[in-house]
């Protein structure tokens, strides 16, 4: 007997799950919001030089402004430079004796931006481009402020994912809302650019403790059978946070005020997420055997089986779960993820998965104005493609298994992108389609791959695990834009890059054992006996006993 007979015991699908795991998901509708509001508060406006001595209650698109911003071969206005002087020779209805002067006009002298810009508003009213004059010297700002938030979800990656295994997961879970809501609305009221990235960073942070302790809570809280439907349902509060997103920008064309929208809801989740019950896994192995009695006892009674939860005592809970205790015995850190062929090999292979996917998919969605279509309709494309994506790759996993599913979507990811280099680039809606495709499958290997690898790493250092290899993910979306730079050298570099990466994750994959059906595994001996091919074996008796012989020591000294 073990933790899942226990849970069976006090309700595994009853009550307390649907209100968990809802209450667990809201927010991750939000994480899109925040993940992929670059596309919106730095959108990039058209833009050209402010003209110098003109009045300011000229119009910015008049005839006398658009003398001051010369053309380029294409007959566009240049963007970071512009006349000394206006070019008043130009206007409409100058005789032809200016006709010297204007011969001479192509050798006028040019100079930069002295003045600041004159942007077209017709998607966003402001936004931090237009705030802090990102643009021409400045615009590699835009890029930076996106790695620096990515910077946060790295750091917060490696931070909580380890003292969430210290201290728990629900304490590090109500700190990361805090600090999300906290740091958003400071966002939201930045005076200053440097101000701006720094809270931005705090807000990645946070991020990861949100989509890690959050999965967690999901995952050792209900039953095997029905881990695939729950995490299919969570990935797709994330597809739908996207369109969300979508909208509220819209409706919402000022950078300040977006921000703020999405970011206020943290603070409601902060509140009711106290409600939320602390993993008894967890707090078996950590020495709290009384207070994972009374979580259980609660579980049961809102799943209407108080009888059966009575029975459970501290001492039959580690009784069920004593190969688990002898087992977990000591500490656990992060070299336990490298220090057993099994865990070796998991960790290898889930590292280059997650770098992959994670590379593969920032590198392809945040930068939607590549695509010379509205933001707001690439946006939505882009999140409805997850919808068929997800819910194929559910199926595959249901049905063939994880391991499959995983290999393939990042195979197929890999040969979509791959396959964008051979299309002539006049073929935009071409180009444009295979890069939905691929985004869709790169999507499908994200779902895949939170569910897979809480699967793969066992409760003792779970979080360690999955702090890891979000870790990799976030290594992965830092370096996708560092990418976009190789075109200057060969333009088909960055989609050779992006292309080959997921492909050679799939392969990887492929040598990650199947998890299809299969009880979470406790212990690193769990896991290094699956690779093994043999079942979980029992503790031997003597073992047993002292490990009783220990729980009853302990119980008397709190009696004390």
């Amino acid at each position: 007997m073990g933790f899942a007979e226990v849970l069976e015991q006090v309700g595994s699908t009853g009550r307390f799950q649907v209100i968990h795991v809802t209450l667990l998901s809201l927010p991750v509708l939000l994480m899109a919001s925040h993940n992929l509001l670059q596309n919106f508060v730095a959108a990039v406006p058209g833009h050209h030089c402010a003209p110098a001595n003109l009045s300011a209650g000229d119009p910015p698109a008049s005839p006398a402004r658009l003398l001051s911003a010369p053309l380029d071969a294409q007959g566009r206005l240049l963007r970071c430079r512009r006349y000394t002087r206006p070019q008043w020779l130009l206007l409409p209805g100058n005789d032809s004796a200016a006709a010297p002067e204007l011969q001479n006009l192509s050798s006028s002298e040019l100079e930069s931006c002295e003045d600041g810009w004159v942007y077209e508003r017709t998607e966003m009213s402001s936004n931090i481009i237009t705030e802090w004059n990102l643009v021409c010297e400045l615009r590699s700002l835009k890029q930076m402020s996106q790695t620096i938030y990515m910077g946060g979800v790295l750091v917060g990656a490696m931070i909580f994912g380890g003292l969430s295994d210290r201290f728990g997961r629900r304490f590090l879970l109500l700190f990361s809302h805090l600090l999300m809501a906290v740091s958003g609305t400071c966002v939201a009221f930045s005076q200053s650019f440097s101000a701006f990235c720094c809270f931005r960073f705090m807000g990645g942070a946070a991020m990861s403790g949100i989509i890690l302790n959050s999965f967690s809570l999901i995952v050792e809280w209900i039953p095997t059978q029905i881990r695939t439907i729950v995490g299919t349902g969570t990935g797709y509060c994330y597809t739908i946070g996207q369109l969300v997103l979508t909208a509220v920008a819209y409706s919402i064309r000022d950078w300040r005020w977006l921000t703020l929208a999405v970011s206020l809801p943290f603070y409601v989740s902060f509140l009711y997420s106290w409600w939320l019950v602390e993993s008894a896994r967890w707090l078996v192995l950590n020495g709290k055997e009384d207070v994972a009695v009374k979580n259980l006892h609660r579980v049961s009674r809102i799943n209407g089986r108080k009888k059966e939860g009575k029975k459970i005592t501290p001492e039959t809970l580690c009784s069920a779960m004593h190969k688990e205790l002898s087992s977990s015995r000591g500490s656990h850190s992060a070299l336990d993820l490298l220090r057993t062929p099994g865990m070796r090999r998991i960790t290898i292979c889930l590292s280059c998965v997650w770098f992959s996917t994670s590379f593969g998919y920032y590198g392809l969605s945040m930068d939607l104005q590549k695509f010379g279509v509205d933001i707001y309709l690439i946006q939505v494309i882009f999140s409805c493609v997850d919808i068929p994506a997800k819910f194929i790759t559910t199926v595959v996993m249901a049905l063939l298994g994880r391991r499959p599913s995983q290999s393939g979507t990042l195979l197929l990811a890999g040969i979509t992108v791959l396959s964008n280099i051979l299309v002539p680039a006049e073929l935009q809606t071409v180009r444009t389609s295979l890069a939905v495709m691929g985004k869709g499958c790169l999507a499908a290997s994200f779902h895949n791959c939170y569910l897979y690898s809480g699967e793969l790493y066992p409760t003792v250092i779970r979080q360690n695990g999955m702090g890891w290899v979000s870790t990799m993910a976030r290594i992965g979306s830092m370096v996708a834009p560092m990418v976009l730079l190789l075109g200057d050298l060969l333009p088909s570099l960055p989609g050779l890059i992006y292309g080959g990466a997921p492909f050679v994750a799939g392969i990887f994959a492929l040598f990650l054992p199947e998890t299809l059906g299969q009880q979470l595994p406790d212990t690193i001996q769990d896991v290094e006996e699956r690779f093994a091919g043999r079942g979980p074996s029992d503790v031997p008796p003597i073992e047993e006993e002292l490990v009783l012989k220990e729980v009853k020591n302990s119980l008397m000294k709190e009696a004390i």
